[in-house]
């Protein structure tokens, strides 16, 4: 059996982070992915999939990723169910997933904390390592 989901799309606000009573990091966010049509009026239509992270993954997601940046996600798809405030049994889907790529880079500093404080000299992205160059080291 194979339960498989990879999904390209833009997060529509910031994720949010929680800790298990264990200490376990979790964040969740919201991925708008377009539709491979157009509704009748002609426009593009989405839609919005909830993510949860785990452990280390959700702390850097938490801590580089904001609303609007594009990310591909790889997971799993999880049918949960749950009751409500009034007792009504619920179901809701979503994507646990193994790994979230960042597909763009920051479009201002608030969403590149670490990247801002250092050198320019210096380039990182999350899950690459660090790379350090000179002037003489670039071709043009």
């Amino acid at each position: 059996m194979l339960n498989k989901v990879i999904l390209i799309g833009r997060l529509t606000r910031e994720p949010e982070l929680r800790y298990t009573p264990g200490g376990v990091a979790v964040a969740r966010f919201t991925l708008a992915v377009d539709r491979p049509f157009t509704n009748k009026q002609g426009e593009r239509e989405a839609d919005f999939i909830d993510i949860v992270v785990w452990q280390k993954q959700a702390e850097t997601c938490t801590q580089y990723l904001g609303k609007g940046r594009l990310v591909a996600v790889e997971g799993r798809l999880q049918i949960r169910s749950y009751d409500d405030s009034q007792g009504i049994r619920r179901k809701a889907a979503e994507v646990v997933a193994d790994q979230v790529r960042f597909l763009d880079r920051p479009r201002d500093e608030r969403q590149a904390p670490v990247a801002a404080a250092r050198d320019t000299s210096t380039v990182a992205e999350p899950g690459f390592s660090e790379v350090n160059f000179t002037e003489d080291d670039i071709p043009f």
